[in-house]
């Protein structure tokens, strides 16, 4: 199958099942849910660690325990955000975000066809792929499913509009973060252990919700 349909399908898929999962879970169960994912998170976290051999200076034990409390915390605030707001708001908080994924994505790859020389590159050490066509397409998105939740979430149209512009980019933020630490411990992705068709690991499923719940929080 081409890649590109693979991957959509794939994360089709997994939308899907996080819909349900989100949706029709007790609130009891997603706190140790999300503490799970951590765990996995972290265990790929410090097997790139381990595969890049870092020196153990002051500086870098302190890099990795601020990366691994950024995973903890991102995560964490998912489990709060359901805890304090709803299973709804919960999705809300992961669609707006991952939605953002979708329409960069979708954007990136059109304007790349259609425009002549291609896109313009955003970071393209860190991200050969990340354009600001992409980026437009990631805002988009994800103020146009803040709309549609805008029945769940009584949010005004201006607050609706402020969410998903701020989760699109901090959303960027933390998939280019990731990418960075993924070229410093030299892999293209995060996989040490394969968990969906096509979509590399933990980190890169989660990477871009590393900050926007945590930014999002106080402002629900």
């Amino acid at each position: 199958m081409n890649p590109v349909a693979k991957r959509t399908f794939t994360g089709i898929f997994v939308g899907l099942m996080v819909i349900c999962a989100v949706l029709f879970a007790p609130p009891v169960v997603i706190a140790p849910v999300v503490g799970v994912l951590a765990v996995l998170a972290l265990a790929e976290y410090f097997s790139l660690l381990g595969k890049k051999g870092v020196e153990r200076s002051f500086l870098s034990v302190l890099g990795a325990v601020v990366g691994a409390a950024v995973i903890v915390c991102g995560l964490s605030f998912l489990a709060l955000i359901a805890a304090r707001f709803g299973n709804v708001m919960l999705l809300y908080v992961i669609a707006i975000v991952k939605f953002s994924d979708v329409g960069g994505f979708a954007f990136g790859l059109s304007s790349a066809k259609l425009m002549k020389g291609g896109n313009h590159k955003m970071c393209p050490a860190i991200s050969p792929n990340k354009s600001w066509e992409g980026m437009a397409g990631s805002v988009f998105a994800s103020c146009l499913v803040s709309c549609c939740f805008m029945p769940a979430t009584h949010f005004s149209l201006g607050k609706a509009l402020a969410f998903g512009a701020v989760a699109a980019i901090v959303g960027t933020a933390g998939d280019l973060v990731e990418s960075k630490f993924k070229r410093w411990v030299g892999v293209k992705d995060s996989s040490t252990m394969k968990i969906t068709n096509g979509m590399g690991g933990f980190l890169d499923m989660f990477d871009s919700l590393m900050f926007a719940p945590v930014l999002l929080y106080p402002f629900i």
